[in-house]
């Protein structure tokens, strides 16, 4: 698990610009869903993976607590999946060009829809109720790259949670497009995972300064079952 750093200097600025630590602290769980993003095999299973996170694994029982206290508090679960087409060498070749054409045959392997590597990691609990949403860019909510927006407005969702990894590419990415599409954004401080502390934190620290809020997965937990409390009484 990565060793969360934020510099009290990041905590001021943010309380000077917003005027409380966690802006979001209070969203309601029922017009809320957890965006798992990219916690396929392709990123994780030894072997298949082209682009392996170790931390990955680590952070599974966190999203897995995240799911079930969503549920319970009437919110949504969205299992983001990327997928590697071959028209994307044409609309998308800055990326592929960026990469050695062995690293490129090795994600298109990888992330090809039905493989072993676009499947979700096992010990995900994925229920046939969630939802299921694949995407072809770094974020699920840039044009062209899945249906997440469109999905999440027909449910009434004003609000996301982001896990899963990579947190400085796809997350951040996805999370800061998020925000851009007018939804409420939050990064799990110990629900996503990157190669290093270091990138961890630099994408948690540049997310929280402008676009959203961040949480560890307690606070979100006990947030769930407090709204989750209310509704039943």
């Amino acid at each position: 698990m990565h060793q969360i750093v934020i510099p009290p200097s990041v905590v001021e600025r943010v309380l000077a610009r917003r005027g409380r630590e966690h802006v979001f602290a209070d969203f309601d769980p029922a017009r809320t869903a957890l965006v798992v993003v990219d916690m396929q095999n392709a990123f994780m299973m030894e072997g298949v993976a082209h682009s392996p996170c170790q931390v990955a694994l680590d952070i599974v029982p966190n999203i897995n607590r995240l799911a079930r206290s969503l549920r319970a508090a009437g919110g949504e679960v969205v299992w983001i999946q990327t997928a590697f087409t071959d028209e994307s060498l044409v609309s998308w070749s800055t990326m592929h060009d960026m990469s050695v054409p062995s690293r490129t045959a090795k994600r298109s392997e990888a992330l090809k829809p039905g493989s072993i590597g676009y499947a979700l990691w096992s010990k995900l609990e994925a229920l046939p109720e969630d939802l299921y949403v694949e995407k072809l860019r770094f974020s699920a909510f840039i044009q062209g790259s899945s249906d997440l927006e469109t999905i999440l407005r027909a449910k009434g969702i004003d609000t996301v949670i982001i896990t899963g990894t990579v947190t400085s590419v796809c997350c951040e990415s996805t999370a800061r497009d998020a925000m851009m599409r007018n939804f409420k954004t939050i990064m799990v401080t110990d629900g996503n995972a990157a190669a290093t502390d270091d990138e961890h934190n630099a994408a948690l620290i540049a997310f929280y300064l402008t676009f959203g809020d961040i949480m560890p997965t307690d606070m979100i937990v006990a947030r769930c079952e407090q709204a989750a409390m209310v509704a039943a009484e």
